[in-house]
């Protein structure tokens, strides 16, 4: 659900949460550690964000000869190509995909465009089943919370919290033994994944020399969902594609170390055709159906903004971010935290719904240092803030801040500068 429009609300109560605060110690230097032992020991990597950059970039200014040139590959492997608009369109074609099927169950491995459609409200509503199947997605999906991190969608939570709700949704005894936790989800998970119609995953990109998407994961429940069930549905956004092989192998290189500081992740996967008929065996899909999603992406191609397309979905910019590390995901109100949510949900959801996300950085620049392709986030946030402040009748930020009261958040009583301070 969006709360944009109360995010001083919200990051005060966030930094006031002694639980959440406690979490967020946890998880503060974990990522940036990671991501740095793992650069000291990958000298390219710095080219190779310069290569990437260039790569996406040159994409992106014929977005449209790609997009079709990856439709023409995919539809040659057998696949399906759908496209849609926007969320609502998006939604009623998985939804038709479902009843074409008579399909009860749905399997959905981590997708963020999915969190940002709102698919699971829109199945629900169609009586279908949906079983997240990301260890943390199954998690938020008993506790009826949204992902609070684009790649470790419960990192607010404490083991307490998981054991509190594995205890009650499960009737099993109470334990915050991990490795008995992650046997009980496994259990748990193994019969949605054997009895399930349909299998729905994300792509992190689409490859368009040979038609196929690439998915990233650690946990091997994407591989599960892409190949269990005889429908697979492929959502992503049209600004996922690349050119070829060898694009996907330097994003491959660029996006674990970013992430989580992997040398590569637990699991890559390529998926290229449908089953065939003269294939041995029976594993795999015989219907592969990939659902294009504009859903505002394209208004961001004009040349002010195309640098954002350019995201990778890592999280490195949120993990290194002073006002992330403060106050968590949530606060922010949308499916995206952290310095890219608070450019893309204003372009997503309009100025009006997310005016003070822009202002929720302290534009020190390190979202700028880490970005695997070299988007310039605190240039982005900055134009955001003047287009902004222009409709405010053409206030200085510093007024904007004083009048509204944006950019201070309260912490036992004392105003607090650090998460939301003025520039």
């Amino acid at each position: 659900m969006q709360h944009t429009i109360h995010f001083k609300i919200s990051s005060t109560q966030a930094l006031n949460n002694s639980t959440l605060q406690k979490n967020l110690q946890h998880t503060k230097g974990l990522f940036v550690d990671k991501r740095k032992k793992a650069l000291e020991e990958f000298p390219p990597f710095e080219d190779l964000r310069t290569q990437a950059a260039q790569i996406k970039e040159s994409v992106l200014n014929n977005l449209d000869e790609w997009l079709i040139k990856f439709e023409q590959q995919a539809l040659e492997n057998g696949c399906e190509v759908l496209w849609a608009s926007d969320a609502n369109e998006a939604c009623k074609l998985v939804a038709d995909i479902c009843q074409q099927n008579n399909a009860k169950k749905v399997i959905k491995s981590k997708s963020m465009l999915s969190e940002e459609i709102r698919l699971n409200n829109h199945l629900i509503k169609n009586n279908i089943e949906v079983i997240e199947t990301d260890l943390g997605e199954y998690v938020l999906q008993l506790a009826n919370e949204p992902p609070s991190h684009i790649v470790a969608p419960m990192v607010h939570m404490s083991r307490k919290q998981v054991a509190n709700l594995f205890s009650k949704h499960h009737q099993t005894p109470y334990t915050t033994n991990i490795q008995k936790l992650t046997l009980e989800a496994r259990k748990q998970l193994r019969k949605h994944f054997l009895s399930a119609d349909i299998g729905i995953t994300g792509a992190n990109f689409l490859i368009a020399e040979t038609g196929s998407a690439l998915v990233v994961e650690n946990e091997g429940n994407a591989r599960l969902c892409m190949s269990l069930p005889k429908t697979r549905i492929i959502l992503s956004g049209i600004e996922k594609v690349i050119p070829n092989a060898q694009a996907a192998t330097l994003m491959t290189a660029l996006l674990p170390r970013s992430a989580t500081g992997q040398k590569i992740s637990n699991y890559v996967s390529i998926s290229t055709r449908v089953h065939q008929k003269t294939e041995k065996g029976e594993d795999g899909p015989t219907r592969v159906i990939y659902i294009l999603i504009d859903a505002g992406r394209s208004q961001l191609l004009k040349k002010d903004t195309r640098d954002m397309l350019r995201c990778i979905r890592c999280g490195a910019c949120m993990n290194h971010c002073p006002v992330y590390q403060n106050i968590g995901g949530h606060s922010y109100g949308w499916v995206y935290p952290g310095p890219m949510g608070s450019v893309l949900t204003p372009y997503y959801l309009g100025l009006k719904q997310a005016k003070e996300l822009p202002f929720s950085a302290t534009m020190c620049g390190a979202c700028d240092e880490v970005c695997p392709v070299k988007i310039p986030l605190t240039r982005l946030l900055r134009d955001l803030r003047h287009k902004i402040t222009h409709k405010e009748g053409g206030k200085t930020i510093e007024n904007y801040h004083f009048l509204h009261g944006i950019g201070y958040a309260k912490k036992d009583g004392v105003t607090n500068l650090l998460p939301v301070s003025v520039v």
